[in-house]
């Protein structure tokens, strides 16, 4: 099932989804597992497991230092696409991998997809590929019947959500502010008017996310966005109160 087929099977029973994140490798393998039973648990129905990398520009300073642990505890790319393979078989909620370009390119696009689609990701952020630059990845991407999950940000002009709404498949990333993760975003007509200009330039499903923290934000959502995107509050609640603290903050989440 792809993942915009899989997202209004979901939305049949809930009225508001829910897409968590998870480096891999952060803080530990084992650790990841952890995280992602609270999650599958708690009903979460996307993950996106983000390979770390070195310079990763659309993230806040939790994920950047994130990364940066990781890959200074020597997690690979085998290792991350090794802990896909055993998530997805093991857990209810679809995969997405999150990462940068540079995963794909070193690799080679044509391995990059065959990799993810073997581990059964059903889809990719890459926030630094350009469009212009992605017709290639995507057109390998459609073959593997794997989607790119493409952002569309409040900046952006009505054009150019055409373009980036031309280019889409499964999900849209909706990105409530402008800047990188982790601050939190005030709920009000900005965002509602973002997700409305979106939602003309495109027909698949869309999640907003940066800055999303709690359920206040999670029942502003309703009735405007598909799925709610929630980032750096579950991480910063797993280290400052583990496993208790991240099955509660998800149990109040989603209540």
């Amino acid at each position: 099932m792809g993942l915009q087929s899989f997202i209004a099977e979901r939305k049949k029973d809930k009225d508001l989804l829910v897409m968590a994140h998870v480096v891999c490798g952060y803080p530990s393998f084992e650790d990841n597992l952890k995280e992602l039973e609270i999650m599958a648990e708690a009903g979460v129905d996307i993950v996106e497991l983000q390979f770390p990398f070195s310079e990763p520009s659309a993230d806040g300073p939790l994920f950047v230092e994130a990364n940066e642990q990781s890959l200074k505890a020597g997690t690979t790319v085998d290792q991350c696409f090794e802990l896909m393979a055993k998530v997805s078989a093991r857990f209810p909620f679809k995969v997405l991998m999150m990462g940068y370009y540079n995963t794909a390119f070193k690799m080679g696009e044509d391995v990059f997809v065959k990799r993810l689609k073997a581990a059964g990701g059903v889809g990719f952020i890459l926030p630094d590929l350009p469009i212009e630059e992605a017709s290639n990845l995507h057109k390998l991407a459609a073959e593997a019947d794997i989607e790119p999950v493409i952002l569309m940000t409040p900046t952006s002009s009505d054009k150019r959500l055409a373009q980036l709404g031309a280019a889409s498949r499964g999900m849209v990333y909706a990105v409530a502010r402008k800047g990188v993760t982790g601050s939190k975003t005030n709920m009000g007509d900005d965002v509602v008017a973002l997700i409305e200009r979106c939602r003309k330039h495109t027909d698949v499903p869309i999640g907003v996310g940066f800055g999303i923290s709690d359920k206040q934000d999670m029942d502003f959502l309703r009735g405007h966005a598909d799925m709610a995107i929630i980032g750096t509050a579950a991480l910063k609640t797993w280290q400052q109160s583990g496993a208790d603290g991240l099955r509660a903050f998800f149990k109040d989440l989603m209540a």
